[in-house]
């Protein structure tokens, strides 16, 4: 791709008027990484003229899931920058300023027809097979003609006077794109001189704030032209496009919100580490050209390239996402992976913090620690897909008494209930004789080493572990005994026997 000595400069310019989703966190993420890799900058721009339906917890949510995505802006709102402000509600001036220009060239003029002359038009042109384009009905009125009927309280739109003409750009992912203008009509670009549409307000402000790269989804390519043909008009340089595939559903449809279209938060709120989803979203659609899916963002910026990005769109697949989160969780620093799961377990009634630095483990009435807490996320770090999931996985260790529905579990399929009842006693007189200062993983292994050979590891260990958590699957009951203790694990063990004799 050809690049000028400009200094490239790319943005995001998501509308407030809904919470960040994970088509626009994927395309602020290429842009960022584009900047980067270039050394250029990128800016957060907020989008807000669509006045009634801008609220200031969309932008907050916007903020909050790009910094935490590791998306960091040079210029935008919340940081400032040479090109303030950021929020289009705040330009009014600016635009009022071109929007004039237009108007006093000639090249734009006041619309007077009403919503339901448009739609009427509309449909009749629908209804013939032929574009719905505006009729140019007010096209011929002169600004002294026009000003007479706003005096008189005559409510009109502002429309930009297309040129009739073939409009051709080269698309760095789709290649060469040509649009008739004759099928655009004269674009509405305000509502009146204060409050710019869209698509004018996105022309102005990639001008003002130097813009050289528009890399966005591909459902606006149809407003490219639009937007040339006023860049054109107005003497602005004519930004580079690239525009992104979208992320579609399994069904490849648009995605929805049951397949995974919800807010950046709520992928955060549910136990998602930033670095999962990071590498899940810049994957969709972009591959290194080799086996590679593990990228840091340092990795990303030095191997992204724009060109290579693909044309149809990219399905979104949540057991990838969770595949990537898994890893990730894996590979956490024990003590960073505890206090990342620390709220889950507060959240879920768990623990409850004191003084001190402790916790107390609300169902036993016990104290502990963060050691301790670091010993039972370490249990289940290697089996959850999503931090949110610790709660439940770690649930046993939090109770005096585990809830075992059914007693068949504890039977190994290899052994009958006499079995295994006569192996528990024996495990249970084997542990009591391990005192409370030497009970620990390699002396619980060592103790009950003669019995694993004596009657299979299968009748020994499989009613533990049952015993000891109260399900089938969870970790080796070494490790949680280890964790457990003494006291627990033993009271634990003749619960089972109890149960199992009563069946």
């Amino acid at each position: 791709m050809k690049t000028t000595l400009q200094k490239i400069r790319t943005r995001i310019a998501p509308s407030p008027t809904g919470y960040l989703h994970i088509g626009t966190a994927r395309t602020a993420l290429i842009n960022y990484i584009f900047a980067k890799q270039h050394k250029g900058d990128f800016v957060l721009r907020i989008e807000d003229t669509d006045i009634l339906r801008s609220e200031s917890r969309f932008e907050d949510d916007i903020v909050e899931g790009l910094e935490w995505l590791g998306v960091h802006w040079d210029e935008g709102v919340k940081v400032g920058g040479d090109n303030a402000p950021y929020r289009q509600s705040e330009r009014t001036e600016t635009y009022k300023k071109y929007i004039k220009e237009l108007l006093e060239q000639g090249r734009a003029y006041h619309c007077f027809c009403s919503e339901e002359e448009l739609e009427a038009h509309r449909q009749s042109m629908l209804s013939e097979g032929k574009p719905a384009v505006y009729s140019g009905r007010c096209a011929g009125l002169g600004q002294k003609e026009a000003k007479e009927k706003m005096e008189k309280g005559e409510k009109s739109i502002i429309r930009f006077r297309s040129p009739s003409k073939k409009i051709k750009f080269e698309d760095v992912i789709k290649g060469g794109v040509e649009f008739e203008t004759d099928l655009i009509g004269d674009i509405a670009i305000a509502k009146d001189e204060n409050t710019p549409l869209y698509n004018f307000a996105v022309v102005v402000d990639d001008h003002e704030m130097n813009i050289t790269h528009v890399i966005r989804g591909e459902d606006h390519v149809s407003n490219t032209p639009k937007q040339i043909v006023m860049q054109e008009a107005l003497g602005f340089k004519r930004p580079i496009y690239a525009h992104l595939s979208l992320v579609l559903g399994s069904d490849k449809r648009k995605l929805s919100k049951r397949e995974g279209a919800v807010s950046l938060v709520e992928y955060k709120k549910d136990g998602y580490l930033p670095e999962a989803l990071l590498n899940f979203l810049i994957l969709l659609g972009w591959s290194p050209g080799d086996d590679r899916e593990v990228f840091s963002i340092d990795e990303l910026i030095k191997e992204f390239k724009l060109e290579k990005f693909q044309k149809s769109g990219a399905i979104f697949n949540i057991k990838k996402l969770d595949w990537f989160n898994a890893y990730y969780i894996k590979r956490k620093n024990i003590k960073e992976l505890a206090e990342l799961c620390l709220p889950y377990l507060l959240e879920a009634d768990l623990i409850q913090e004191v003084e001190g630095g402790k916790f107390l483990i609300k169902s036993a009435s016990e104290k502990v620690g963060m050691e301790w807490i670091e010993k039972v996320v370490f249990l289940e770090k290697e089996r959850i897909k999503k931090l949110s999931e610790i709660s439940y996985a770690v649930s046993f260790f939090f109770t005096d008494k585990v809830s075992m529905a059914n007693s068949d579990i504890l039977i190994w399929k290899k052994s009958s209930k006499e079995e295994v009842l006569e192996a528990l006693n024996k495990v249970l007189m084997k542990l009591d004789s391990v005192r409370e200062g030497e009970f620990n993983e390699v002396n619980l292994k060592d103790a009950l080493a003669g019995l694993a050979e004596e009657y299979g590891n299968g009748t020994i260990f499989w009613p533990l572990r049952v015993a000891l958590s109260g399900r089938e699957a969870s970790p080796g009951p070494l490790e949680m005994a280890d964790v457990l203790g003494r006291e627990k694990t033993l009271s634990r063990i003749k619960d089972a026997i109890s149960l199992l004799s009563e069946k």
